[in-house]
C-alpha cells in the first residue's frame, strides 16, 4: 500500500506497538498473537491486524507475530533504526526537561545543540550541551547535520524563529509553542500542545463526574 494513504490513525497508533513489543522484549517474549496483543494494548485484534497489513501483515498463521523482527520492522517504518540530531529552541524548564530526557537517546534522538536568547543561560551545560545563544544558529546548522529542530519558547518568537530554521534548511520542527505555524508544505511539524491535552483530560473527567451524578 502506497504510505501516503495510510491514515494519521495508523500512524500514531504505531509507536504505542512499539512501546508495548519493547516491553514484550524486555520480559523475553519471542512470539504474540494479535488476540494477546489486544488484550494488553486494548485495540482490538482485528485492528491490530488491519494496522499492521498496511506495511505488509508481519504475522503468520498459526504462529502469530514474531516480536524481536516486528519491533525490528516497525523501528524501521517509524525511522529509528537511525540518529536523529536534534536541537532545542527556547532553555527554560520545558527545553531543559526535555535535553535531560535520556530515553530519547535510547530511541536515536541525539540532542546536539541548545539555544537561547538569554545571555545569563549561556554557557551553562545541559547533559554535555553547552546553551548557545540564537545568533550562533544559522552558522551551527550549516556545520551539524540537524534533522529535528524543537521549539520550546514563547508563541512571540516561534513565527520567527521557525522561519529562520526553514531558511536554513531545517525540515521537521516539534513544536510546542502554543501557536500553530505556517510554514511551507514540504516541512514537518509535529505540534505538542500541552494545555490542549490537558483540556480533553477535563473534559473527560468533568462527563465522568456528570454521568456518575446521575447513578
Amino acid at each position: 500500500m502506497d504510505e501516503k494513504s495510510i491514515s494519521k490513525a495508523v500512524i500514531r497508533r504505531l509507536p504505542r506497538y512499539y512501546r508495548y513489543l519493547g516491553e514484550l522484549l524486555e520480559e523475553g517474549v519471542e512470539r504474540i498473537s494479535s488476540n494477546e496483543l489486544s488484550s494488553k494494548m486494548h485495540v482490538t485484534a482485528s485492528q491490530i491486524r488491519q494496522d499492521l497489513n498496511n506495511f505488509g501483515g508481519f504475522g503468520q498463521q498459526g504462529y502469530g507475530y514474531n516480536v524481536p523482527y516486528l519491533y525490528a520492522e516497525i523501528g524501521k517504518i517509524l525511522g529509528l533504526d537511525r540518529t536523529h540530531h536534534i536541537i532545542i529552541i527556547g532553555a527554560g524548564n520545558l527545553g531543559q526537561a526535555l535535553a535531560n530526557y535520556v530515553k530519547f537517546e535510547k530511541r536515536g534522538f541525539k540532542v546536539v545543540g541548545i539555544f537561547d536568547i538569554n545571555p545569563v543561560l549561556k554557557g551553562i551545560s545541559i547533559r554535555g550541551n553547552e546553551i548557545r545563544m540564537m545568533d550562533e544558529l544559522p552558522e551551527f546548522l550549516r556545520e551539524n547535520d540537524v534533522q529535528i529542530a524543537t521549539l520550546t519558547l514563547p508563541k512571540a518568537y516561534a513565527e520567527e524563529t521557525a522561519n529562520l530554521l526553514v531558511e536554513n534548511g531545517i525540515k521537521a520542527i516539534w513544536n510546542f509553542a502554543h501557536l500553530d505555524l505556517a510554514v511551507p508544505e514540504d516541512v514537518i511539524v509535529e505540534n505538542v500542545h500541552l494545555s490542549e491535552s490537558l483540556m480533553r483530560l477535563s473534559y473527560n473527567l468533568n462527563r465522568y463526574n456528570t454521568e456518575h451524578k446521575k447513578e
